[in-house]
């Protein structure tokens, strides 16, 4: 019992920190912009004090640094760019030990950004020693869910957050396409494979083609589709205008948006399960975070338009907002897994993170530019 009146307690003021707030204020550039620092400072504050809990190369953290990244550019703080230099080195520049596991390289995008940055060949010059090796590795494997595939294919909706950029980013610090036509090429090969065209969402992996929700509906896991369309907007981000396959990104990041924009619970975010919501009624974060960047994102570059979008966008941002703690700490972020799952206030992780703050990131610039 006391737990439960300390929660609530911890929830009531996390509500006069920023929901009794007029919500309009919560639109305004600087706002946004203190909001990502808290959240970011607390993450940050939490390495510091060695409350981590995975490798510094590992995924969680790499879609934590990429948000990261995006704050560094927005604030006048140096500490995120510090900190981010400082993950490289504590690496050693390289990325986790399997080779290609996309997982194990979704930092790759972190070391093409900074080497933008600095222009030091040491930032890149291993992870661009793996990328030759997945260019040049026959990828013909069939991505059904047996023999440890993941490690060697892009077989499971997440890695299409992973891998894909890592290689596209490495393009445009290079200057090479190949990476970024083996990433397209690859892209395709797993949205063949996992893309359900009836609903425009993708099926986790092989595992859930079968699988059904407590109301008979087919299972389409929230973070994991949010990954997905994170992935398209970083995609989009490094192909040029002229680019051949651009279009079809850009069709299917119209098709996913629409459906996404359609079943927004009406609380602001989407909840565990894509299409079977009242069965987990918890908000969830993580997912949220990245269908609100990947929304705000489209409405920015005029793929999107604002009219029918940004209310999609404002309402996902207030509930974004409204899980933020006193502290900064983000909560009602759902634990790693690969399927729906409960969630709740206290739940944090540092991916979670990552997609606050991509989504701060491009609400500012949306808001600023207007």
């Amino acid at each position: 019992m006391k737990k439960i009146i300390s929660t609530v307690v911890i929830a009531l003021l996390c509500l006069q920190t920023f929901a009794f707030a007029p919500k309009d204020s919560l639109l305004a550039p600087k706002k946004i912009l203190a909001i990502m620092e808290r959240v970011g400072d607390w993450q940050i504050n939490e390495f510091r004090q060695d409350h981590i809990k995975w490798p510094w190369w590992d995924w969680t953290n790499g879609a934590l640094y990429t948000g990261i990244v995006e704050l560094g550019k927005l604030s006048k703080k140096p500490v995120y760019n510090q900190f981010l230099q400082e993950v490289g080195n504590k690496n050693d520049w390289n990325t986790g030990h399997r080779r290609f596991f996309a997982d194990d390289y979704c930092v790759g995008q972190l070391y093409a950004q900074l080497y933008m940055q600095y222009k030091q060949p040491v930032m890149i010059a291993k992870f661009q020693a793996l990328a030759d090796s997945i260019v040049n590795k026959p990828h013909t494997e069939s991505l059904e869910w047996k023999n440890s595939i993941q490690l060697r294919e892009w077989a499971w909706c997440d890695a299409l957050f992973m891998g894909p950029p890592a290689l596209a980013y490495l393009s445009t610090a290079t200057g090479n396409p190949k990476y970024l036509q083996t990433a397209d090429e690859l892209w395709w090969k797993t949205t063949a494979y996992l893309f359900d065209s009836t609903e425009n969402l993708y099926f986790r992996d092989s595992k859930y083609f079968l699988q059904k929700e407590a109301n008979g509906a087919k299972m389409f896991w929230a973070r994991g589709n949010g990954w997905v369309m994170g992935g398209l907007v970083r995609m989009l981000e490094n192909m040029p205008k002229n680019y051949p396959n651009r279009p079809t990104f850009e069709a299917l990041f119209k098709k996913m948006a629409k459906k996404i924009a359609a079943i927004q619970h009406e609380d602001g975010t989407w909840h565990t399960a894509l299409l079977d919501q009242a069965s987990y009624p918890s908000k969830e974060t993580s997912g949220t975070g990245f269908y609100a960047y990947a929304l705000t994102w489209g409405i920015r570059h005029g793929i999107l338009p604002k009219k029918e979008y940004f209310p999609v966008v404002q309402k996902a941002w207030y509930a974004l907002v409204s899980a933020v703690h006193p502290n900064g700490k983000l909560g009602f972020v759902q634990k790693i897994g690969e399927k729906p799952g409960v969630v709740d206030y206290n739940s944090t992780e540092v991916y979670g993170v990552g997609a606050f703050l991509l989504t701060g990131s491009e609400l500012y610039r949306l808001l600023q530019r207007s």
